[in-house]
């Protein structure tokens, strides 16, 4: 059963024409007034990122030099943004200036020699700018090196016990750095790094005769990126976003970005962080899950609506083949799982899960691995075969286990379990050779049950109170639309009450679509269940019911209403 937990004000911040995001606010942590103003002029200094100023003066004389640039990126969404970003960006600074994405199932993730020896191939590129990648890359910046060729390296990854040895290294989170954001995406590494380039090029007067370019144009990319990225929204991220937002909702964002949008049937003028987290930064992810991200960066770099539109209609098309490989994989590893679960007899799940089948798509293991971990609420690593023979991995976490740090110490403590990892605290990606899982299995469940209690083992869902029938109108549901942006550790509101059931009707094949009663009111609200268990498909629901929710506004056919959306039916295992 789901333990609910009512959010405690955490500061004292006063915010006194608004008591219900004054609560809000302080049960999220915002101390000041400052930490919620997201104007440009309140972003950090570029300065304080180590490493570039360096990498500015490479940059500089790459100008000077007419040098051809590459720019290497990663094959998921915060990859394809930063590396359209870099791309759109140098080009209007007067760069020659090319990109490169590695194909996941024959070159894997980063910079590695064998996409250096491709880049040469292609015609040797001056200077390598890796984004959202190259922390790790020890032995492709020395490849690169032994042809003669440079490479800056800008990354938010966490890095290992030895740095490449690069031109330059921007990354807020390697040794010594003193950003004040350490949770920002890799596409805001690259805007940084941008910043700073362009005030160093003002400085050289090289702006004196051609138009400087306004990076904030490209703020709809940031946002896509920070959010498909499902980075910690700290004061910085929550800027960058929002001011992302602002364009898009202006309709002054990339054509790509429209496109995506439209196909999703999203209003571009209502747009939430959500909606980019849920209707577009699939579609792009689905590219370099299925296929090659190639697509999905031609798409956000399209410059008339026509060409957009027709990317954005290939990545939609890879979308929906994705969502059934992926419905197919996760019926597959719920069998297993009922399986494992039977023959426990009671007894509890392990502390870690780990699930294996050899023609599960590589691309989307990520997926299953957290669509499992939500269920079943722990750490989750899917594995499946890969074309060179190993066994590639994908592992997701719960609050409580850092699971790169997890499979460091596994890699420490057991040399040549572990071929190579690399990831953040809640996600991380991993190769064994073949014949290693069952070691594997054995020594991580058994780390992880070292690391976890039984607490952190608990399902937890947290409320922000409840409201009262008076409060559930739609200006209560605009004012917290408009308080945003909201998600990863700066959730979206969430309230927990208790509602007559007048009616209740299944919509679309999997949603349950419920008319409700606030017992402290009198006024009926609609609601809707995405997804709920299938008993609750099944059969009726008791008349009266403890639900978790959130208010959202339905918007049809131009008559707006209120609408719950319910996140947890409680008092049970549902």
């Amino acid at each position: 059963m789901v333990k609910l937990v009512r959010r405690a004000p955490l500061t004292e911040l006063v915010l006194p024409q608004q008591p219900l995001l004054q609560q809000l606010y302080r049960q999220r942590g915002v101390a000041t007034a400052e930490q919620l103003d997201y104007r440009l002029t309140n972003l950090p200094a570029p300065a304080a990122l180590r490493g570039i100023e360096q990498a500015v003066a490479r940059l500089a004389a790459a100008l000077s030099g007419d040098e051809q640039l590459l720019i290497v990126g990663d094959f998921d969404a915060d990859g394809a943004t930063s590396t359209a970003l870099m791309v759109l960006a140098l080009r209007a600074f007067g760069y020659r200036v090319e990109f490169l994405v590695p194909d996941r199932f024959k070159l894997g993730y980063g910079l590695s020699p064998a996409i250096v020896d491709l880049a040469a191939a292609q015609g040797a590129p001056a200077l390598i700018i890796t984004v959202d990648n190259g922390i790790a890359s020890v032995e492709g910046v020395a490849r690169a090196a032994q042809l003669g060729i440079d490479v800056i390296v800008t990354d938010h990854h966490l890095p290992g016990p030895e740095l490449p040895a690069a031109a330059a290294i921007v990354n807020p989170n390697q040794p010594g750095c003193d950003f004040p954001s350490k949770a920002i995406a890799g596409v805001g590494v690259a805007f940084y790094l941008l910043l700073a380039l362009r005030a160093e090029l003002r400085d050289r007067g090289h702006f004196d005769h051609r138009a400087e370019p306004n990076l904030a144009q490209w703020l709809d990319l940031v946002a896509l990126g920070s959010v498909a990225d499902v980075v910690p929204l700290d004061t910085l991220n929550r800027l960058l976003i929002d001011q992302g937002l602002r364009r898009i909702r202006a309709g002054r964002c990339r054509p790509g970005i429209a496109a995506l949008l439209q196909l999703a049937g999203r209003q571009t003028a209502q747009l939430q962080a959500s909606d980019l987290g849920f209707a577009v930064a699939p579609r792009l992810n689905a590219a370099g899950r299925l296929d090659n991200m190639r697509v999905g960066i031609e798409c956000l770099l399209a410059e008339q609506p026509q060409q957009a539109l027709a990317l954005a209609e290939q990545l939609d098309a890879l979308n929906r083949e994705r969502r059934a490989i992926e419905q197919g994989m996760q019926d597959e590893a719920l069998q297993q799982l009922e399986a494992a679960i039977a023959e426990l007899d009671g007894a509890a799940l392990p502390a870690l899960l780990v699930l294996y089948r050899r023609d599960w798509h590589e691309g989307v293991v990520g997926l299953l691995a957290s669509r499992v971990k939500e269920r079943y609420h722990r750490p989750t690593i899917v594995f499946t075969d890969s074309e060179s023979g190993d066994l590639k991995g994908s592992a997701r976490s719960i609050e409580g286990l850092h699971i790169r740090d997890l499979l460091d110490q596994l890699a420490t403590a057991h040399p040549g379990l572990i071929s190579k990892f690399g990831g953040h605290a809640m996600a991380a990606g991993l190769t064994l050779a073949a014949g290693q899982l069952a070691a594997f299995e054995t020594q991580a469940v058994a780390l992880a049950s070292a690391k976890l209690t039984a607490e952190q083992l608990q399902a937890v869902q947290f409320s922000d109170g409840e409201l009262s029938s008076e409060q559930l109108t739609v200006a209560v549901a605009d004012t917290l639309r408009a308080a945003g942006p909201w998600g990863q550790q700066f959730p979206p509101p969430q309230f927990d009450g208790q509602f007559q059931l007048l009616s209740q009707r299944v919509v679309g094949e999997r949603h349950l679509k419920m008319v409700l009663r606030p017992l402290s009111g009198e006024q009926r609200v609609e609601a809707i269940w995405f997804n709920p268990p299938s008993h609750c498909l099944d059969g009726a629901l008791p008349l009266q019911l403890q639900l978790l929710y959130r208010l959202e506004i339905n918007d049809y056919r131009g008559r707006r209403s209120l609408q719950l959306i319910v996140e947890q039916l409680l008092g049970t295992d549902n």
